[in-house]
């Protein structure tokens, strides 16, 4: 069952310009739309791999589809998807993605960067190393973000690992894989990794996940996300079932480029000054 919009808040940032809503459960959620500037299947791909993250326990926002009404839509000015050179369309009404607010609506502290100090301190940080698992197989195509969350009073964050819509090659459901395609721009994330016990138990959750559970998460997104096409959405789940023999020879790759992302791999040893990527992101902003 749907969760149904009641309120549309604010746009998000971000290339899907997703719109911040209220849902009748009563809870915010960052809803992406079937006309988004993307890719249609964006929103298949947000659900499919965010639950598939969920499923290897890995920290996710919760995942929904939000049914939007034509109603809503047409009588908020506000809801409209901007193509550029003038062009713009009202938000789609009907079946659209929706992934649960990171804090809700009563958050703590949200924010997309962290100085590099506290990168250690993150509570969760060897998480990266999972996420990466799960980028790896799933074919992001683009690079990994998060954000980090700490409630009143706590004085770490936690990283939350947020849009999805690039894996699967976005809107190819293909599998063009490059050793820096789908991870973090900043190695400090990686420092705890010294060989593959560092990506466990995400790697090995991964490889023996039944068939089954991946066909249960693909049969609940709704086919005019994709098309309507049944054979596509099982093209794309037979190929994931395949590739989960593939993902040590990713990480490997990503492992022996010239990024150098893993400096303490079986090596015990620390080498200084970890480089990293220009980040292009400020802080305390969110992005969808």
């Amino acid at each position: 069952m749907a969760v149904l919009a009641v309120q549309a808040i604010r746009r998000m940032r971000g290339g899907a310009q997703s719109q911040l809503m209220l849902g009748a459960d009563g809870k915010l959620w960052v809803v992406k739309f079937q006309n988004n500037p993307q890719h249609l299947r964006v929103l298949a791909n947000e659900l499919i791999a965010t639950r598939l993250a969920e499923a290897v326990g890995l920290t996710v926002p919760a995942t929904e589809v939000v049914e939007v009404t034509r109603w809503l839509a047409e009588n908020t000015p506000e809801m409209r998807i901007d193509f550029g050179l003038g062009r713009t369309e009202r938000c789609a009404a009907g079946l659209q993605f929706g992934s649960q607010f990171v804090g809700g609506l009563i958050p703590g502290q949200v924010v997309d960067y962290l100085p590099e100090p506290q990168l250690d301190e993150i509570r969760n940080r060897a998480e990266f190393a999972g996420m990466l698992v799960l980028d790896k197989w799933a074919g992001n195509c683009n690079g990994r973000q998060a954000v980090f969350e700490r409630k009143a009073r706590e004085r770490k964050y936690r990283a939350v690992f947020i849009d999805q819509g690039y894996c699967f090659n976005a809107g190819a459901w293909t599998f063009p894989d490059a050793p820096l395609r789908g991870v973090y721009p900043r190695n400090r994330v990686y420092a705890e990794v010294t060989g593959w016990t560092s990506f466990e138990p995400w790697l090995s959750r991964v490889e023996a996940l039944a068939a089954g559970k991946l066909w249960e998460i693909a049969e609940c997104v709704p086919p005019e996300w994709y098309g309507g096409d049944p054979a596509e959405i099982e093209r794309l789940v037979e190929t994931m079932l395949e590739r989960r023999s593939k993902v040590r020879e990713l990480i490997e790759e990503f492992r022996d480029s010239a990024r150098e992302p893993f400096p303490m791999w079986n090596n015990g040893r620390t080498i200084a000054g970890l480089r990293q990527f220009p980040m292009g992101l400020e802080a305390s902003r969110l992005v969808m």
